[in-house]
């Protein structure tokens, strides 16, 4: 068994794609970063480049893999799956070739053997940060009393407005501020992924969504400016972006919350969806002589 460490998203692709496939809910968001990086290039989420991973259960058949990772500095290593067993052997191989991670986003069932396994390899540090849940769309159930207004696609002419949205939603989730807001206004604008609530004329909210990556859509980008909070726009939204997706022919529409948030679990439970499974950010440190961390950055979720 062993992890093969890589530079090419083709490489990795051909290597791991089966098995990230074999589980397109779990793994929206490798699946859509990975597309993101073929359409829009390596450099689609920072100046640095890409680094990709696979866990071998026997050496030289990619048939075998059972582990899966990605980074995209400046953001957090995701390991999207982790074999028992094998942690130890990954950070001696990312220390050997990509140098030590910043902080790592795993499945929370995983969270505590990485921790255990990372202080033993470099007497360093792991300490939790954002837990994260994935939700999956059971049956859409609309909010009741709707509130006033009307849903509607943004188009270019929106393109300002989105773009400092997105940028108070970053700053106030306090992620990933070295993120390019307007690239990702520019990428859901191609695809009709961008929908505004309107009151009177007035955008009052926002709710983003992918493309559909292996016939999964996941809404992200959710905004509410403060000043039309507690109004009910925030859901109304997020229903008309989930029903766009459904309409669209989507197998299956998710979304992650933030656990520290319980309004917004509260909300989308609301709607109707769902748990699916939890994730767990830890930020890393190393001891001296240990080598050092690297691409020490925002550590939240690619808003994706």
């Amino acid at each position: 068994m062993t992890w093969r460490l890589t530079g090419s998203l083709d490489e990795f692709l051909a290597a791991a794609g089966d098995h990230l496939r074999s589980d397109p809910v779990r793994n929206t968001v490798p699946l859509t970063v990975l597309g993101a990086l073929r359409q829009r290039g390596l450099s689609a989420f920072g100046e640095k480049p890409p680094s990709f991973g696979w866990h071998e259960m026997s050496q030289g058949t990619a048939s075998g893999v059972d582990g899966a990772l990605f980074q995209t500095p400046p953001f957090a290593m995701w390991l999207a799956t982790l074999p028992m067993g094998s942690i130890g052997a990954l950070v001696e191989s990312l220390r050997a070739v990509a140098g030590l991670p910043a902080a790592v986003n795993v499945p929370a069932e995983a969270a505590a053997d990485f921790a255990t396994a990372w202080t033993a390899a470099t007497a360093g540090t792991a300490t939790a940060g954002l837990r994260s849940r994935l939700h999956r769309l059971a049956g859409l159930v609309l909010p009741e009393p709707a509130p006033a207004g009307v849903v509607r696609t943004a188009g270019s002419d929106d393109r300002g407005l989105l773009v400092r949205w997105h940028d108070d939603f970053a700053r106030e989730a306090e992620s990933a501020a070295a993120e390019n807001s307007e690239s990702i206004v520019d990428d859901r604008l191609s695809h009709g992924g961008l929908r505004l609530w309107e009151v009177e004329g007035e955008p009052v909210a926002m709710a983003g969504s992918t493309r559909a990556v292996n016939g999964v859509v996941r809404v992200a980008g959710v905004y509410t400016p403060p000043a039309h909070r507690r109004k009910g726009y925030g859901g109304a939204v997020t229903a008309a972006a989930s029903q766009a997706a459904l309409d669209a022919g989507a197998a299956a529409v998710v979304l992650y919350t933030d656990l520290a948030n319980p309004t917004s679990n509260a909300l989308y439970a609301r709607l109707g969806y769902e748990p699916v499974a939890d994730r767990v950010v830890l930020d890393l440190g190393a001891a001296a002589g240990q080598g050092d961390v690297t691409s020490r950055g925002p550590t939240s979720s690619q808003r994706l």
